[in-house]
């Protein structure tokens, strides 16, 4: 009976026990996920390895910042976080400034010019006698600008008359006539309008960019893609020179920068069809103007000529022409007007883009080259900067070529 109740004694305390062990929590148990929490199972431990704050994945986080719930595994390459986490995917825009002014903001990279022209005028007209002499040096002075002898010869002849009829003795009367007869020479009332304004019935103004191979061609089409956005244009970019490696990519790296659209075609491909395509696309998008790059010829390559002719052929499929625009290499001097009449055979040239003035003293390659062609200069190249390509004004231009001893 004793062993009896000490049996039962035993159970009940073993109950009791479990019971109270229970109730304290000291079980197996699962902790409870806090809403939202991820699923996810985190394996055991590794041996072996660190897994102290500061090591590991997060060995470049500051412990004492807080980390942003910000995604960033699926954003493209060019994508950039603002301090607002605000996702901006594509390269940042950038906006030129208006054209206006200019090439009077940038006549000091006619320097090379001045010295030709404006110091050297100004010494010549300066002596005390303005003899036969010292007219002909005032010619030979122009010659070596490459005004051309048709030019300097009537420039001389006026600015003598003047100065003889008018009775001009002084210096400081000098100046004026000098600067006027200058800009006479230029062409102060000649039409430098760039029609670049879509047409009434909403379809996009066709921008034809020619000219041979080393005059900065492509980058003076970048260039001017600038000056058409500058001024309040949307542009689509042609690539047709298809033969010169890397020339679309060049094109489109220019476009991309004011958000102009570039239609490219493959290399070695028909630049007709890619000038085609690139104007369809600009009556698609319903953009302010076409501008069409095309391959450097030589002049005196006539096949290279001919398919010139055709590129224009095929775009006037789509509208007219509206400008064809010529790009001369102004270190070229009385060359580029040989080479622009070539040109003038094969299209009908519209206006002349004179590149590199800032790199040579024969500024009066735009007398000359206009006298000879009766084409007009519409923009000028000064400079290697992405904004150095400038609307042609006569009136700026004579006073850069004259410089501040001589300018108004």
């Amino acid at each position: 009976m004793g062993d009896l109740l000490g049996l039962l004694v035993a159970v009940l305390v073993l109950t009791v026990v479990t019971v109270v062990a229970l109730v304290s929590g000291r079980g197996p148990r699962r902790t409870p996920r806090a809403p939202g929490a991820s699923s996810t199972r985190v394996g055991a431990p590794r041996p072996g390895v660190d897994y102290s704050p500061g090591t590991g994945d997060d060995a470049e986080l500051p412990r004492d910042t807080p980390l942003r719930n910000v995604d960033v595994v699926d954003l493209p390459a060019d994508a950039h976080l603002l301090d607002d986490d605000t996702e901006v995917v594509g390269p940042v825009l950038e906006v030129p400034a208006p054209t206006a002014g200019r090439l009077h903001r940038l006549r000091a990279r006619l320097s090379r010019s001045q010295s030709t022209l404006g110091r050297g005028l100004f010494a010549l007209l300066s002596r005390d006698v303005l003899d036969e002499d010292t007219w002909e040096e005032v010619e030979d002075t122009l010659l070596s600008a490459d005004m051309g002898v048709a030019a300097t010869t009537e420039l001389v002849t006026r600015l003598r008359t003047r100065v003889r009829v008018d009775g001009v003795r002084s210096i400081s009367e000098l100046r004026p006539l000098l600067r006027e007869e200058l800009v006479r020479a230029i062409g102060s009332d000649t039409d430098r309008t760039l029609r670049t304004l879509p047409h009434e019935d909403g379809t996009p103004a066709v921008v034809l960019v020619v000219g041979v191979n080393g005059t900065g061609k492509t980058t003076t089409c970048g260039k001017l893609a600038r000056v058409l956005v500058a001024d309040g244009r949307s542009v689509v970019l042609g690539a047709a020179d298809t033969f010169r490696a890397a020339a679309a990519d060049q094109l489109q790296t220019w476009g991309e920068r004011v958000g102009a659209t570039t239609v490219r075609g493959p290399e070695g491909g028909d630049p007709a069809s890619v000038a085609f395509d690139a104007v369809a696309r600009g009556r698609e998008d319903g953009v302010d103007t076409v501008l069409i790059d095309t391959a450097g010829r030589l002049h005196t390559k006539t096949g290279l000529m001919d398919e010139l002719g055709k590129v224009k052929r095929v775009v006037e499929k789509h509208g007219p022409v509206d400008e064809t625009l010529l790009v001369l290499d102004a270190t070229t001097g009385q060359n580029g007007v040989v080479q622009a009449r070539v040109f003038t055979q094969a299209v009908t040239v519209t206006g002349i883009v004179l590149t590199k003035l800032d790199g040579t003293a024969k500024g009066g390659i735009v007398v000359a080259v206009q006298r000879e062609l009766g084409i007009p200069v519409k923009l000028v190249g000064l400079g290697e900067g992405p904004d150095d390509l400038a609307p042609f004004e006569p009136e700026a231009f004579a006073d850069a070529l004259l410089g501040d001893e001589i300018a108004l």
